[in-house]
């Protein structure tokens, strides 16, 4: 059988680009680690084949669940190569969560950082499980030094599966989205076409590896094109900001993809007034979350550069982006990608809805998941005659740019009347002083659900419920409008920066 997985395309990259720096890890801030091609791979092959000794075969379910580091790279690679089908798992969840994940995966084996390996033991003491210690530079990490870097191949059709990465489970418990091997492929080669990444770029990594942005869109497309991945262990602005600005000539950063938070929070670590030169860095990419349109023209004072807003979903790979060259809307989630079929549809008559209206978002694509792990029920309601329910709400401009405006499952229903949280998040978060709101529907015996806001403020400014109340009557219907509204110093978010609504409802109760 022909070898067509994903991990053959990284295979025929890492042999041809040697000596090419492929990993920088800083560690603290520090650098602690370079890998260059030639050594990532031979390690990769060392990994793979002291994994042998556990007998996995192709389809087994194996977790990944160590911190980000050089070896967590490096194993994931390696396992990817023998078949088996990764499931990375975010190692700081409690014993509830995993316990639901492990129930539901029914992995052969985990690959758990030896702090968590005690909470797996407590869990299920007859899983087997290798306990890896990341907290040690990767020099030091000894227990596949003794393997031959010779590569044995396993036959992986494009198929056959290769991740499952859990959606964040915002509400509910969480799903495994099935990833094959050909979705990977096809992603990657999207996401590197229009936005050009090449084995000259550089990237800055301070992403996890364990969501789809920092693991696909981010290390597979940099990895998969020969360029020099500079990977921080955990996010800072401080020691970002030090990547981000450093001129040296093989670690000078070319491309920075992150959340809304993480520009925050470096912006705010930067300052506004203070000039920095970002002139080398020639793109920056948002996603996983909305960017506020005063985020957006902050950014681009600050880095003297539009960010790049995009979309994309665990259970699809990117489907918007917005040009590389060209106009950049704020607000916009940019143009559907090559290969990706959209519909704007009224999900509740089924029904295109005309250019501007609202609709849900139906796609198809080669990198859409064919299935959530062992949920039938769940993947047969996901789909219409072939096209993928996205949940999303939005619309689309004569321009043909895409807009999100809001979650199916978050409309909120008061005496009948369809309220978008969004539109109402809108205006609380244009009110000066507002950092950012979260709006929800509570049930209510007279009205179904009441609208209520969380607001996170400025706390250099006074603002008080009566005055965004106010205001939002000045430019919502009543009905619309707040019913209650709670300060915040933080709003509830996971560590993707999406905001977990169902948190947001229990400080109202």
């Amino acid at each position: 059988m022909q070898i067509q997985s994903i991990y053959k395309r990284f295979e025929d990259v890492f042999k041809s680009f040697g000596d090419k720096k492929a990993i920088s890890f800083f560690r603290n801030g520090k650098l602690e680690t370079q890998l260059t091609y030639t050594k990532f791979y031979n390690d990769i092959n060392r990994v793979a084949n002291f994994l042998s000794r556990y007998a996995l075969k192709k389809g087994d379910r194996v977790i990944l669940m160590l911190e980000k580091s050089v070896v967590n790279a490096v194993a994931y690679f390696a396992l990817l190569k023998t078949g088996v089908i990764v499931v990375p798992i975010n190692p700081g969840f409690k014993k509830d969560e995993l316990e639901y994940l492990l129930n539901d995966a029914k992995a052969e084996l985990i690959l758990v950082d030896s702090k968590k390996k005690e909470l797996i033991n407590k869990i299920d003491s007859k899983i087997k499980y290798l306990d890896i210690s990341t907290q040690i530079p990767y020099e030091k990490i000894d227990f596949f030094r003794s393997e031959p870097n010779k590569s044995k191949t396993t036959a992986v059709s494009k198929a056959d599966p290769a991740l499952i990465v859990y959606t964040s489970g915002t509400t509910g418990n969480p799903k495994g989205a099935v990833l094959t091997h050909n979705n990977l492929i096809c992603d990657a080669k999207n996401i590197i076409s229009v936005w050009n990444i090449s084995h000259t770029d550089v990237l800055c990594h301070a992403l996890p590896l364990f969501h789809i942005h920092g693991l696909c869109f981010a290390m597979h497309t940099a990895l998969l094109s020969g360029a020099h991945v500079i990977m921080v262990d955990s996010f800072s602005p401080q020691t970002v900001l030090e990547r981000l600005l450093s001129k040296a000539s093989s670690d000078k950063c070319t491309l920075f993809m992150a959340v809304p938070v993480m520009y925050t929070k470096l912006m705010d670590f930067m300052g506004d007034h203070r000039q920095y030169d970002f002139s080398h860095i020639r793109l920056l990419t948002s996603g996983s979350a909305p960017l506020l349109e005063s985020q957006f023209e902050r950014i681009k004072k600050i880095f003297k550069k539009e960010p790049v807003e995009r979309e994309g979903m665990t259970e699809t790979g990117m489907n918007f982006s917005n040009p590389l060259n060209g106009k950049k809307k704020p607000g916009s989630i940019g143009r559907a990608l090559p290969g990706v079929k959209v519909r704007i549809v009224n999900h509740k008559k089924g029904q295109d809805v005309k250019t501007g209206a609202v609709g849900e978002f139906w796609l198809q694509s080669p990198s859409i998941i064919k299935e959530y792990w062992q949920k039938p029920i769940e993947t047969k309601a996901a789909f219409n005659d072939g096209w993928f329910r996205t949940g999303d709400l939005g619309r689309i401009d004569d321009e043909g740019y895409y807009y999100l405006t809001d979650r199916i499952k978050h409309l909120i229903i008061s005496g009948g009347e369809n309220i978008s949280a969004k539109e109402v998040e809108t205006v609380i978060n244009n009110i000066k002083g507002v950092t950012e709101s979260s709006v929800v529907g509570l049930a209510d015996e007279t009205w179904g659900e009441k609208v209520v806001a969380l607001v996170q403020k400025d706390p250099e400014f006074e603002l008080k419920e009566s005055q965004i109340k106010r205001l939002c009557k000045e430019k919502l219907h009543d009905w619309k409008c707040p019913k209650k509204i709670i300060f915040t110093k933080n709003i509830p978010k996971n560590t993707m920066g999406k905001i977990l609504k169902e948190k947001v409802k229990q400080l109202f109760i």
